[in-house]
């Protein structure tokens, strides 16, 4: 789980904590990992997938009203921004 909280720029506390809602609702599965048992693997289910479909067009609507509410130039600047958050 180290890559995924990585890519999140979580630690792993904060993602095992984030996922635990999300595997009893059975939108992911946190499997061991066969190469190393202090490892965790986590898989998508169908039902995460299907989800996942329905919540990209909504972000991705959100994401465009947001920007077209920035001024010029605001929307590169809170891009840039937010990488050094990271």
């Amino acid at each position: 789980m180290a890559p995924v909280a990585a890519l999140l720029a979580m630690d792993r506390t904060t993602l095992t904590a984030a996922l635990k809602p999300l595997a009893r609702r059975g939108l992911v599965e946190i499997l061991n990992d066969p190469s190393d048992g202090r490892s965790r693997r986590l898989k998508i289910t169908e039902q995460g997938r299907a989800l996942l479909a329905q919540a990209v067009p909504i972000w991705q609507r959100a994401s465009r009203e947001l920007e077209a509410n920035l001024h010029d130039g605001d929307a590169g600047r809170l891009r840039a921004n937010l990488l050094v958050l990271c």
